[in-house]
This record gives structure tokens, C-alpha cells and sequence, in this order.
């Protein structure tokens, strides 16, 4: 009698999406474009409204500067809201229990009070206590504490997700922390966060606009400094939304391009 041959029916195979072809991703984005269009098309016919969009060529300096400003607070803020998540993060899982409770302290007062409050306090009272007058600096720094938080919390969250096997193992093969965190904690930490984060950063770029209640030159201050010379809301308005989507975007598409390359079988 021959043995029984093992059924394969239960190892289900390996699901593969197809990326649709470059004519069908043309058409349908075609179409979307063309709903959004006419959707605000109508609006501006409705509206019967006398654009002046020559006008705001006078004050390109003024945006450019304000753009600039804006790319440094954001830039900065982004790596100052990293390295104080991290030991925020770090500091939630640390043995020491003064640590864990700095840590969670920092994290609940921030994330439980508005970031004009936190800009407000920060400038006008610990700025003024301290010596620090300048308000760009303080301004990163302001804005470095409020995303820190946030950040830890989508770092404390992806370290949770983490299986605790896996470390188990790393143990049992002799690994020293520092190549535990290396080879297994971090890789897969990286595309775990990779999502949440960008959209925190994303939100840390308009969030600077803030700042303009502590008279921070940056992008909204100055196209609003231009409206009330100008009397062109709505063209400020839609250009102010332009030049946010110019810093957003680029990260957004960098972010899915890191996703693609770190999108592995695990």
C-alpha cells in the first residue's frame, strides 16, 4: 500500500497585486483630475470674482522669503522632534523610574495641551526667564517639544509591535544589545513608523505657521502681511496652499519610495 502523498491545499500561495499599466493609472488619474477641476471650476465661475493674480509678482521677494524661513524652521524642527522622540520613547521603557516618569510626563503635557498655548508659554515665559530672545531658534525648539512627543508615542507603539520572540531568539544566539537593535529592532521598526511619521512631519510643516503669533517671519505671516496690502485673499490664499503642498509633497513621495524599497517578506 502506498504511503499518502500530503495534500498541498492548505499552504495557501503567495498573494501578488499587479500594478495596473501606465495607461490605465493615465486614464483614471485623468479622470480624477478632471472631477477636481470642474468641481472648482464651477466654484470660480460662481463666484465672479476679479482675480489679480499680477499683483502678487510684486511681493515675490516677501514669499521667497517666507518659503525659506519656513523650509528652515521645518527642517530643523523634524530633526530636533526625532532625536527628543526617540529618548522619549527610549526614556517610556527605560529601568530607571525617574525616566519612565519624565518621560511620560513630557509626552501627556504636551500632547494634552494646544501648541498655541505651548508657543505662547515657551516664548513669553520660559523664553524670557532664560535669556532667549531669538524667535527662530525658539521657534524650533518649540516646535521640536510639541512633534517629539507625537513621535515618541508612534516610536513607543511600533517597538511594541515588534514580537517579543524575536528578541528572545536574538538572546539565545548570543547577540549584544547593540546588534539585537541593529538587525532586528531597527529594520523593521523603520517600516513600521515610516507611514505615521510622515504624516507627523507633514503636520509639523503647517504647524509652523504658528509661530506667526510670536511674530515669525515665516511663509503664512508674510502672504498675510501681503493681503492687507493687497486686498487679494483669495489669490494669497490659494498661493499660501501651493507653496505648503511644494514643502508636504516631495516628503510624501520620499517617503513611498523608502516604503518600496523596504517592503521585504518577513
Amino acid at each position: 500500500m502506498s504511503a499518502k502523498q500530503p495534500s498541498n491545499k492548505n499552504y495557501a500561495s503567495p498573494v501578488t497585486v499587479e500594478r495596473p499599466s501606465f495607461g490605465m493609472r493615465f486614464l483614471h488619474g485623468g479622470v480624477v483630475f478632471l472631477v477636481i477641476a470642474l468641481f472648482f471650476g464651477y466654484a470660480v465661475f460662481k463666484l465672479d470674482h476679479n482675480w489679480q493674480w499680477e499683483r502678487l509678482w510684486e511681493y515675490r521677494q516677501k514669499y521667497t522669503f517666507g518659503f525659506g524661513i519656513t523650509l528652515f524652521l521645518s527642517g530643523a524642527s523634524l530633526i530636533g522632534s526625532l532625536i527628543l522622540g526617540v529618548l522619549a520613547a527610549f526614556g517610556r521603557r527605560s529601568p530607571i523610574l525617574m525616566l519612565r516618569y519624565l518621560a511620560r510626563v513630557y509626552i501627556e503635557a504636551i500632547r494634552g495641551t494646544p501648541l498655541l498655548v505651548q508657543t505662547i508659554f515657551f516664548f513669553y515665559f520660559i523664553g524670557t526667564a532664560y535669556q532667549l530672545n531669538n524667535r527662530y531658534w525658539m521657534g524650533v525648539l518649540i516646535l521640536s517639544f510639541f512633534a517629539g512627543a507625537y513621535v515618541a508615542e508612534i516610536i513607543r507603539a511600533g517597538l511594541a509591535s515588534i514580537p517579543s520572540a524575536q528578541l528572545e531568539t536574538a538572546r539565545s544566539l548570543c547577540f549584544t544589545k547593540t546588534q539585537t537593535l541593529r538587525y532586528i529592532v531597527f529594520p523593521q521598526l523603520a517600516r513600521i513608523v515610516l507611514p505615521p511619521l510622515t504624516g507627523q512631519f507633514a503636520s509639523l510643516v503647517k504647524d509652523s505657521s504658528i509661530l506667526s503669533f510670536i511674530a515669525v517671519n515665516e511663509l503664512t505671516k508674510n502672504v498675510l502681511e501681503v493681503d492687507s496690502l493687497t486686498f487679494t485673499t483669495f489669490e494669497n490664499l490659494a498661493l499660501l496652499a501651493v507653496l505648503y503642498l511644494a514643502i508636504t509633497l516631495p516628503i510624501s513621495l520620499l517617503t513611498r519610495y523608502l516604503e518600496r524599497r523596504m517592503n521585504y517578506a518577513t
